[in-house]
């Protein structure tokens, strides 16, 4: 039997149990201030990410990526479409598709609304060393995709499967 060390216990409770979510909270909340300012819901703030860091995509695939269904996906299109954030453009590859892509404006507008968080965070950062930096890095993706994992799990299993600490979910 492997003895378990307190220390490591406690650093790891602390992690998972505090640290990890408090931070996600806080980003959830952060994602709503960001989202009032811009005028539009949480959802369009985390589509105008993916758009950002994707690139242009279609209305199914943008659905598929903020956990939407086709008809709601829509609806936040026209919104953001509305608010200046996007735009609706023929696919180059095929003339029949729409691709959603990001305004520059909408670019901007989310950029500026995020400029002090991302200005705090990287001073946060520079008290860590390279090692330390790839250590946080090599964690946030393992963390995503144990999320993504987890996401798949809950939607692909009946909702009174038991999680894999036994609890039922």
């Amino acid at each position: 039997m492997t003895k378990l060390n307190p220390d490591r216990e406690a650093l790891l409770a602390e992690i998972i149990g505090d640290a990890v979510p408090g931070w996600a909270i806080l980003v959830v909340r952060l994602n709503n201030v960001v989202a009032n300012r811009l005028g539009v819901t949480d959802t369009d703030v985390q589509c105008l990410h993916v758009l950002g860091h994707h690139g242009p995509t279609t209305p199914s695939v943008l659905a598929k990526h903020v956990n939407l269904t086709t008809g709601s996906a829509s609806r936040m299109i026209d919104r953001l479409v509305a608010a200046g954030c996007v735009r609706r453009v023929a696919d180059p590859d095929d003339r029949r598709r729409v691709l959603i892509e990001p305004t520059q404006e909408g670019l901007d507008r989310v950029t500026a609304a995020y400029s002090g968080l991302i200005a705090r965070t990287r001073d946060d950062l520079g008290a860590f060393g390279d090692e330390e930096l790839s250590t946080l890095i090599r964690f946030m993706r393992t963390a995503e995709r144990s999320t993504a994992a987890e996401i798949h799990r809950l939607k692909s299993a009946p909702d009174d499967e038991e999680s894999p600490t036994g609890a039922r979910v």
